[in-house]
């Protein structure tokens, strides 16, 4: 009869249990139904990057100095630095600086330790192909600084959650969102 007795008690510990985890699941997804959605028309609308967002990288070709420091802090030895020694000067001249974005992992470590900021990241995110050869920028690629989202005309740019001034009086609506 005991074995009975706790094989109830164990039953009725275990339906209260789950009957809390389930009671837990539904308080939360009742709290998400007052949060306003996220969505954003993407080819339209773009939001604006953060000040610190590592998009694709920026090099300046007359500032290198071809020390080879970004090969060697980047983990997976990515950018390829080719140079001569001029005897003359006792320099090296950069010849050729390329990185291959399709393995890049956007780590930063070759933008922070660069000794003359030759390096920088630009808050250009859009660099899907259908080649991945394509993805493979020389330092004509690189120097090119990418069109500001703000600057295109084309483009209804969308702030963070947390700078968004909605009207209350209208109906949510994705262009009732103004920026300010």
């Amino acid at each position: 009869m005991f074995p009975m007795v706790t094989g109830f008690m164990n039953y009725g510990q275990q339906t209260i249990r789950a009957a809390r985890y389930i009671g837990q699941s539904f308080i939360i997804t009742l709290s998400h139904t007052n949060r306003l959605p996220a969505t954003i028309q993407y080819p339209y609308e773009k939001s604006i990057m953060s000040e610190r967002f590592r998009g694709r990288i920026h090099f300046e070709f007359d500032k290198c100095i071809a020390c080879e420091v970004c090969v060697r802090v980047c983990p997976i030895d990515l950018p390829v630095v080719d140079w001569r020694l001029e005897r003359d000067m006792k320099k090296k001249q950069l010849l050729n600086y390329s990185i291959d974005f399709g393995v890049c992992i956007f780590c930063g470590n070759c933008v922070e330790y660069c000794p003359t900021n030759c390096l920088s990241m630009t808050e250009e995110y859009e660099l899907s192909t259908y080649d991945r050869h394509k993805l493979n920028y020389n330092q004509v690629a690189l120097g090119r600084l990418p069109m500001s989202v703000i600057g295109d005309y084309t483009i209804q740019t969308v702030m963070n959650s947390t700078q968004i001034k909605i009207d209350k009086d209208k109906p949510f609506d994705s262009r009732t969102i103004t920026n300010y």
